[in-house]
């Protein structure tokens, strides 16, 4: 049988997933949407995401490459799995790609943002689950120096989960861009790279608010970067206030433009 390669661009909320990766007996992003296509389809189809995403992380740019029937155009396949996935699952966007699309390793970089709200209203119920409150003064000199100092290629031993990474991996990324950003009632911290660790971005924003609160000193994070180990990292922050935001491709590997 025939089949169309295509790229499905998923919004999800993480707090209902053990992550994005297939697990057995656990409710994971992988497996639904699997589950939804083999409804579709009459057959087993693999959902091969850009990337995994923890449990808790949200997504509004999950980028999954599927092989399906000839049959399938990518607007009809959108609207079939979008009245079949649950609730907390959207397909937002569906296109035709040259057969050698990869998900993972065709992607040329991928954006991450994180939201920390610094107003007492951020401990609403109806924030907390997508900001990490902070009651704590915070100083965006320092903040904006932190991520200003991340912009380029390092060694990320330092914030990354320990044996996560293959053997021999050096831990080596390189950011194209990474600030703080203002909007009501807080900050949001956007970064994007050609790679990713097990937990980094979450490391550097623990980091980060430490240093920006007086909690470390104000050159720990530049002291970090030629660590070895997270031995003297501080803790991951939590997981309910990340998202992965986008996930690029080279413009040639679209059969539909994006």
């Amino acid at each position: 049988m025939r089949e169309r390669t295509l790229q499905l661009v998923l919004h999800y909320d993480g707090a209902g997933f053990a992550g994005w990766q297939r697990q057995p007996r656990e409710r994971t992003v992988q497996s639904e949407l699997e589950a939804s296509l083999a409804r579709l389809t009459g057959a087993p189809v693999a959902a091969l995401g850009s990337g995994r995403t923890d449990a808790g992380v949200h997504a509004r740019g999950q980028a999954v490459g599927v092989r399906v029937p000839e049959k399938w155009q990518p607007a009809e396949l959108r609207r079939a799995l979008n009245a079949v996935l649950p609730a907390d699952i959207w397909v937002a966007a569906a296109y035709e790609m040259r057969p050698e699309f990869h998900a993972r390793y065709s992607a040329l970089s991928r954006s991450y943002s994180y939201y920390v709200g610094t107003n007492e209203s951020a401990r609403s119920p109806f924030r907390r689950r997508w900001e990490w409150p902070l009651a704590r003064e915070l100083s965006r000199e320092l903040l904006d120096a932190d991520a200003a100092a991340l912009l380029g290629e390092h060694c990320f031993h330092a914030f990354a989960v320990r044996g996560t990474a293959p053997a021999g991996d050096e831990h080596r990324c390189t950011i194209v861009r990474a600030g703080w950003i203002d909007r009501p009632g807080g900050l949001v911290f956007e970064i994007e790279a050609n790679r990713f660790l097990h937990h980094m971005v979450r490391f550097l924003v623990g980091t980060m608010i430490d240093v920006a609160s007086a909690r470390r000193d104000a050159g720990d994070l530049r002291r970090l970067l030629a660590a070895l180990d997270n031995s003297e990292t501080s803790p991951p922050a939590p997981a309910n206030a990340l998202f992965l935001d986008r996930v690029h491709y080279p413009p040639d590997l679209y059969l539909t433009p994006p």
